[in-house]
């Protein structure tokens, strides 16, 4: 099964692409996107013409896109990673830890050690998966607490505070190129990166397979577990890269920091066309899900709607998409069907 979007869009006309490209489901989430930044714009217009206001835009969606991409690699392959916000959490915590532990270490250093850690525990949780024939689900949530139960022990009732981290480091968090916050910049790379890997490369196309229909794929030989594991792998590593990034953006890490953020980036994937049963969706979507997230959670007070209508929107948002996977695939599956029957 190929993914109905940008990201596996063949090379046709340029009416056929931009064809493709109005019916994705990604189209839909950006159009969504949009209406609510136009909603909120014309209620107060600080929302996006304030400089503030712009950059929030841009930037406070950015960490959760980053842990998005790799939730979404994940869910491609038909598996989930509940233990992402504590992967957050652990490596923010790592990064400051670093900083006053090495005095004069070198921000490239603290980088590589967080994706590196982030790595590692998306290894475990592959590796359990993978070779345990355990549900992710499962293996996941249970990994989750123990990564957060770690996170706890280790900083306790401390706290990481800006003042023991290098400015050349918290910079990062404020910076800006032509108006663009750099920690954007960094997302979007990473998304462009991970979104042409799944599209170009074979091993990236193979995840696809693998959450279309695992046991065909492993007939057809595809190296299943293989696959599955560096689908873990770079999970965790963003969500390490993503709790880097947490560091430099808040300065201040508690052992809470990252909690939640599991459920949003799964969220975000889903919302953004992900399909929670595998094979279908991008790593775009993903991405634009979680602005759609983080700035409908920034809107809607604006607009004026309570707290709790806040969180039934978004509740509302990821049934929808569960929903409309579901109707998408039986109506492919009644396609298939007659136009088997029609071959005969």
């Amino acid at each position: 099964m190929t993914s109905t979007s940008w990201g596996a869009a063949e090379q046709k006309s340029p009416f056929a692409s931009l064809t493709h490209i109005i019916k994705a489901r990604e189209t839909g989430i950006a159009i969504a996107l949009i209406a609510v930044i136009v909603a909120a714009t014309a209620v107060n217009p600080s929302f996006l013409f304030s400089n503030d206001g712009f950059r929030d835009l841009l930037l406070t969606p950015s960490l959760l896109m980053v842990t998005a991409v790799g939730v979404g690699v994940v869910i491609i392959t038909r598996n989930v990673d509940l233990s992402v916000g504590s992967t957050v959490g652990l490596t923010a915590y790592m990064t400051g830890r670093m900083f006053i532990d090495f005095p004069g270490i070198q921000p490239v250093f603290v980088f590589l050690a967080g994706i590196a850690l982030g790595g590692l525990l998306g290894l475990i949780n592959g590796a359990l998966v993978a070779f345990g024939k355990v549900p992710a689900l499962v293996i996941t949530l249970g990994t989750m607490y123990i990564y957060r139960g770690i996170n706890v022990a280790w900083a306790g009732s401390d706290r990481i505070n800006a003042s023991d981290m290098p400015a050349s480091f918290r910079e990062l968090g404020t910076q800006e190129i032509l108006r663009i916050p750099v920690l954007t910049i960094i997302a979007v790379v990473v998304l462009v990166i991970a979104a042409w890997y799944l599209k170009n490369l074979r091993s990236g196309r193979e995840l696809y397979a693998i959450g279309s229909d695992p046991d065909a794929a492993h007939l057809y030989g595809l190296k299943v577990t293989r696959n599955v594991l560096a689908a873990f792998i770079v999970c965790g590593a963003l969500a390490g890269m993503a709790g880097v990034l947490y560091a430099a953006r808040y300065g201040t890490v508690s052992s809470n920091a990252g909690y939640g953020w599991e459920l949003q980036a799964i969220g975000a994937a889903v919302i953004g066309g992900v399909a929670i049963s595998g094979g279908v969706g991008t790593v775009w979507g993903a991405a634009i899900g979680a602005y759609l997230l983080l700035t409908i959670n920034r809107a809607l007070p604006i607009i004026g709607i309570q707290d709790f209508w806040q969180r039934a929107v978004v509740g509302i948002l990821i049934i929808g998409a569960i929903v409309l996977d579901r109707v998408l695939a039986v109506r492919q599956h009644q396609r298939l069907v007659e136009s088997r029957e029609g071959a005969k």
